[in-house]
């Protein structure tokens, strides 16, 4: 093999990157994952807490015994509870799991952790599976030509490849030489997420609260999500509100407190700001059908619904997929790829059209505000108030069928 030649390139190591290193693997394609970061580096925060039960049972079949150890490393929490201004409207406990199906399923609906965890679990798989890395080489460019792709990184080498799986996030250098736009919006007010440590000891209860226009907050809604080991708050701010009053580890403790309680002040892990994002890349393959964007990569989606990173798992063994039958058949390729380019656009544009029903709702105009305010007063004699108040902020959380494969399941946030 010619220097500098892979079977497939994969670029980007993050959680979707990985997935679809494992999923070529096991498949039987030699895969090199090419990753700007040094070796042993770790993203700080949390950009995506749940790993739904479509996704473990997608990385156990990667990698068998690999979704059950984040599952059981993870936190299954089993009661969610939603409150307006001040007043429970909705509160909810399932009931513990039930025993092992029939087929031995013993995954959870979800399963909640950091996501330095998650890709501390996803790494120690592919090099036991022999996933080959190269570090510090940050792709600056991809090039089609003559049946190949030409990968070129900012230091000066460059590695070709039959197909590359592009999982370089939202920047995508990949994407960018390609001249495949994301088309899509932002929106105008943006949020605050924090990740909180819980010290030892009895801490809060681990739910998942909503409170919509909560009064410590000056009417700002926020949700508390936990995870292993603590949990993560998400203050929803107005559009005109100074990003500095909250969004640098100085104001986080000057709003946290009325939230949670003073305990809490010194256990800041990670502070970041975003807006609510909805684009999708125009085409998910070029022409040639040899360069596959999933993940971040071919479409952006808010926390809220869980979507990004579970539908990028799902872009990443869907391209695994196609990859792995045009290896063994070129003349495949054009069908292949192209199924899951169509496929994987379909999930991402549902997605992104429930993303835009969770943000007409979590900032209505005067109309959806006061059809929130009538919910908050009917609920405790109509629960069916009380839960569209609990699931309305997350969008539909399914598809027409067979109309939006890899949209999240049920039983996350």
């Amino acid at each position: 093999m010619a220097k500098g030649r892979r079977p497939v390139l994969v670029v980007g190591a993050g959680p979707v990157g990985m997935t679809a290193a494992l999923a070529l693997t096991a498949r039987g394609v030699p895969v090199t994952v090419l990753e700007a970061g040094p070796r042993g580096r770790v993203r700080p925060g949390s950009r995506a807490l749940f790993v739904h039960r479509r996704s473990l049972r997608l990385l156990e079949r990667a990698r068998p015994g690999l979704g059950a150890r984040i599952a059981a490393y993870g936190t299954t929490w089993r009661t969610r509870r939603t409150l307006y201004r001040g007043r429970e409207v909705y509160a909810r406990t399932a009931a513990p799991a039930a025993p092992a199906a029939a087929d031995g399923d013993e995954l959870p609906p979800f399963t909640s952790l950091r996501q330095v965890d998650t890709e501390r679990f996803l790494y120690e798989a592919c090099v036991s599976a022999g996933v080959e890395f190269c570090w510090d080489a940050e792709v600056s460019g991809a090039r089609v030509a003559g049946g190949e792709v030409a990968v070129a990184a900012a230091d000066g080498r460059t590695w070709t490849s039959s197909h590359v799986v592009a999982a370089d996030g939202a920047r995508s250098a990949v994407r960018g030489a390609l001249d495949i736009p994301l088309e899509g919006d932002r929106s105008e007010g943006y949020h605050v997420v924090v990740d909180v440590a819980e010290p030892d000891g009895d801490g809060l209860p681990v739910e998942r609260v909503f409170h919509y226009e909560h009064p410590g907050t000056g009417g700002r809604s926020v949700l508390r999500v936990p995870f292993t080991g603590g949990f993560q708050m998400d203050l929803q701010c107005h559009a005109d509100d100074p990003p500095e009053d909250y969004d640098s580890e100085e104001a986080v403790r000057r709003w946290l407190p009325p939230l949670v309680g003073e305990r809490y002040t010194d256990q800041v892990l990670w502070v970041s700001r975003y807006h609510f994002l909805r684009k999708v890349a125009a085409s998910f393959t070029d022409p040639g059908g040899r360069v596959l964007l999933v993940g971040e990569a071919a479409h952006l989606f808010p926390p809220f619904g869980a979507r990004g990173m579970n539908s990028g798992m799902a872009d990443a063994e869907a391209a695994a997929e196609a990859v792995a039958v045009a290896c063994r058949d070129p003349a495949r390729t054009p069908a292949a790829v192209g199924e899951f380019a169509a496929v994987r656009r379909a999930a991402a544009v549902f997605n992104s059209s429930a993303a835009g029903a969770a943000l007409a709702h979590l900032r209505p105009r005067r109309w959806g505000r006061a059809a929130q305010r009538a919910a908050a007063t009917l609920a405790p004699v109509v629960p069916r108030c009380g839960a569209w108040l609990e699931r309305a902020p997350y969008g539909p959380r399914h598809g027409p069928p067979g109309a939006a494969p890899g949209s999240p399941s049920p039983g996350g946030y």
